[in-house]
This record gives structure tokens, C-alpha cells and sequence, in this order.
């Protein structure tokens, strides 16, 4: 019998967040390795766990759980759903405006699929969640990346956004609270974005799994409260703001006119249909998330442990010599820049599988999430503030013996790392001090 085939419409896909590094990684821990993992988005792991009130309420519905549920979801969570979004200014969701799904990951899928047809383009951020690009492509769209503006906190450039768009482009994807920059955008972007949506008869995809997460007085302001007339696609789920990622529990609302959605909609019903009904005991948890305590507000306040932590990390990576961080709005991440000058990495997979194999310690390279050069990494705050100091102090003594020559020394040979002025300088490492190599003391 010949090898089975594999599907050609996976040819260029790819989810590097899970990809060869993640595969290295797993290998050295079953050799009896400790890596240091600053590439989890996942709370669990960092003693970030779900509010007990949620975990017991979930339990208690679980006899009563074991068969299927309605397609779009049960009515008690699509009723809390509707209720949250009415109290933030949302009046036009109703409950029948509203897919639960497992995870905004199924939705975002399932959503794309009954909208595209082969060859429209979807404008994508980059850096972007790769999901999005990956599900764009399997549904037989053509994914083109719109560029977010490092020098201007990461916010999207809307020139480049409007040059973006063509006769085949059918819509765009928001990201906000960005990940992995942490970006959270102002009224004023999302309203551009409705504008070009307007002009050009495009649907808004909005992501926004990370609304509760924002730090430093930033607010989250949802992209269909300044779209209302617009067809706007929400997402939102348990996974983030309530530390509940493996249940798996997320969910989309649909606004915009009736008129222009009806077909849309049955198109939805139907492949909520197919996959007959969301994981049922976590649809349980929505209608005490939504509606009980919110203990997400004690972590990103100011003081908080998110808040905290993402604000040292910040700092930290901003103290070794040739990396500049843009401090985050949002989210749970921050998206550091090499100066290549310095770091002339070529390829920044080699780079994270490098700084793995040395430092037995793992981010994710800028790439994986389709920024378009080899000069960024991802790092996530949620792991303990101990275990960020240690992780600043690793990457600091890599990047010291990966630094490249100074041409200026006789004969080339390289100097050592000193502290720098402005952003990479090591002048303030959160009360501490630069040592005489110019790495952080942490």
C-alpha cells in the first residue's frame, strides 16, 4: 500500500507556537531537563487557576450535563453573554445572536468557513494570533498582513491597512488586547477601522479574548459599539480573563443589520449543527463567569500580580544592552526587539532553539506570528516573578556570548556588553544594578 497522502491545502500552514522548537523542548524534558517556559499563554501552569465558584458551580451542573445541548449553545450561558455585552453599551445582541463554541479557536474556524469563498483575502495583523492566518488558509482565503506600528505602541498602520485593500479583500481581523504585542487600541482606531469598512463593504472580525486584561488605565473598547451598522463578528470566551483554557469555552457574537446577515446566519446554524454542540459542562461555568465576582480586576490592577509582573518584565528586557520592549497595554505577553546590529540572527527559530538548547529556556520567535523579519520573540509575563528575573538573566547571558564584534576593537575582537542609553538601557533593572558586563543583575 503507498503512504497515505496528505491534504495539499496543508502545504502552508503552519502553528509554530506548537511547531519543531515546542517538539526539541519536550525532547529535553524527558531526557530529565528543567526548561524555563516563557512561551505558554496558559495561566493553569503558573498557579493562575479558575475561581473556585466557577469550578464548583460547573460541577454541580454535571450530572445534568451529559447530553448534548443546543447547537448554539445553552440558553442560561447565551442569555449571560447577551446580558454582559447589553450592560456595556451592546443593546442590539440577543440571545440569538450568539454561537458557543469550544474556544474562540473553533469559532474563529467555523466562522471563516461559512464566509469565504476560495481566493477572497482577509486583512490579518502581523504580528498576528497565527490561528488566524492558518484558518483563513484552510478555508480557502488568501491571508494578507496589514503592519502594527512599533514606534506608535504597536497600534495598526492605517495607511498600510487602506493599501491593503483590494476588489477580492472581504474583511478584517482585529485583534484587541493584541497578541503577542499587548496592545490595547484607542476609540479612534477601531472608528477608522469601521470607516474602511464602510467604504469598502467589509466585515470586522474582532478578537477580543483578552478584553479584561489591560493594565495602566488602558481601556478596552469593543469594535462593534462604534460599528453597530457594520456586519461585526465578537470574540470572547472563559480561557483568559477566568483561567479556564481547558475547558474550553468560548463564544461569538454577530451584529450588524438582519438584512445583510439572515444567510450569513443560517450558514452559521448550520455548522454549529454539524459539530452538534460545544463542550456542555463548561457552557455551565458562562452564566457564573459573566455574572459573579471579578477576580480578574484584582491581577491587572495597579498592584495586581498580571499588572506587576508585566510591568517588571518590561523593564527587565528593556535593561539588556540591544533590546527594546514596548511596555503592554494589554494581554499577557510582551513582543521584544533585538537590534540585529548587535544580534545579527539570521534566522529567529535557530535563534529561540539556540537560546533553548544554551539557556534551557523557550519563548517563541517573532515569526511565528507572521512578523515579517528575524528581530523579535515573544514573552509571556504569566510565570512567577522569580522565574521572569531568572529568564531576563539567561537571555541576557546568551545574547552576551552571541553579540557580534565590534568592528571599532583592534583586530575584531568582540567588547564586552556595556549599558546602553535609552531603550536597552540596563540604568534601571527595578531597584537593582547593571554588573561590569552589562548584564543585568535580577
Amino acid at each position: 500500500m503507498p503512504p497515505m497522502q496528505n491534504s495539499s491545502r496543508l502545504q502552508n500552514i503552519r502553528y509554530d507556537l506548537r511547531g519543531p522548537v515546542q517538539a526539541v523542548a519536550k525532547q529535553m524534558e524527558a531526557a530529565g531537563q528543567r526548561i524555563l517556559k516563557m512561551n505558554l499563554g496558559d495561566p493553569a501552569p503558573f498557579g493562575l487557576e479558575a475561581p473556585e465558584s466557577i469550578v464548583v458551580d460547573m460541577i454541580h451542573h454535571l450530572r445534568g450535563a451529559q447530553g448534548y445541548s443546543d447547537s448554539k449553545g445553552i440558553y442560561s450561558a447565551r442569555t449571560a453573554i447577551s446580558q454582559y455585552y447589553q450592560t456595556r453599551g451592546l443593546m442590539q445582541i440577543g440571545v440569538e445572536d450568539i454561537w458557543v463554541g469550544n474556544g474562540v479557536s473553533e469559532l474563529i474556524s467555523m466562522t471563516l468557513q461559512a464566509f469565504l469563498e476560495p481566493g477572497d483575502q482577509v486583512l490579518i495583523p502581523a504580528p498576528d494570533y497565527p490561528l488566524w492566518t492558518a484558518s483563513v488558509m484552510l478555508s480557502g482565503g488568501e491571508a494578507v498582513h496589514y503592519a502594527c506600528d512599533e514606534s506608535n505602541q504597536w497600534w495598526p498602520d492605517m495607511a498600510d491597512v487602506e493599501a491593503k485593500i483590494c476588489d477580492r479583500t472581504r474583511a478584517i481581523v482585529i485583534i484587541n488586547p493584541n497578541n503577542p504585542t499587548g496592545a490595547v487600541y484607542p476609540r479612534e482606531i477601531l472608528e477608522q477601522f469601521a470607516n474602511l469598512a464602510r467604504r469598502h463593504n467589509l466585515v470586522l472580525f474582532s478578537d477580543e479574548i483578552y478584553e479584561k486584561i489591560v493594565y495602566r488605565g488602558a481601556e478596552h473598547i469593543h469594535t462593534a459599539s462604534v460599528a453597530g451598522d457594520l456586519p461585526v463578528l465578537t470574540f470572547s470566551g472563559l480561557s483568559k480573563a477566568y483561567r479556564m483554557p481547558g475547558y474550553r469555552a468560548g463564544w461569538v457574537a454577530l451584529t450588524g443589520k438582519r438584512a445583510d446577515t439572515a444567510g450569513y446566519r443560517e450558514s452559521l446554524d448550520l455548522l454549529a449543527s454539524l459539530r452538534l454542540c460545544a463542550n456542555v459542562p463548561a457552557q455551565h461555568a458562562i452564566q457564573t463567569s459573566l455574572g459573579g465576582y471579578q477576580s480578574i480586576n484584582d491581577l491587572v490592577k495597579p498592584g495586581g500580580r498580571l499588572a506587576e509582573q508585566s510591568d517588571l518584565a518590561c523593564r527587565l528586557l528593556n535593561g539588556i544592552p540591544g533590546v527594546s520592549c514596548v511596555p503592554a497595554s494589554g494581554a499577557m505577553y510582551l513582543f521584544p526587539k533585538l537590534d540585529r546590529a548587535m544580534y545579527p540572527f539570521d534566522d529567529d527559530e535557530q535563534f529561540v532553539l539556540d537560546l533553548l538548547e544554551e539557556q534551557k529556556i523557550l519563548v517563541s520567535q517573532g515569526t511565528a506570528f507572521h512578523w515579517p523579519d528575524p528581530d523579535h520573540f515573544r514573552f509571556v509575563i504569566l510565570p512567577a516573578e522569580e522565574d521572569i528575573r531568572d529568564a531576563v538573566n539567561r537571555i541576557a547571558e546568551f545574547l552576551a556570548a552571541h553579540r557580534a564584534p565590534d568592528p571599532a576593537v583592534e583586530g575584531g575582537a568582540a567588547l564586552e556588553p556595556a549599558a546602553t542609553s535609552g531603550a536597552g538601557t540596563g540604568s534601571d533593572m527595578d531597584g537593582g544594578s547593571v554588573k561590569e558586563t552589562g548584564q543585568p543583575a535580577v
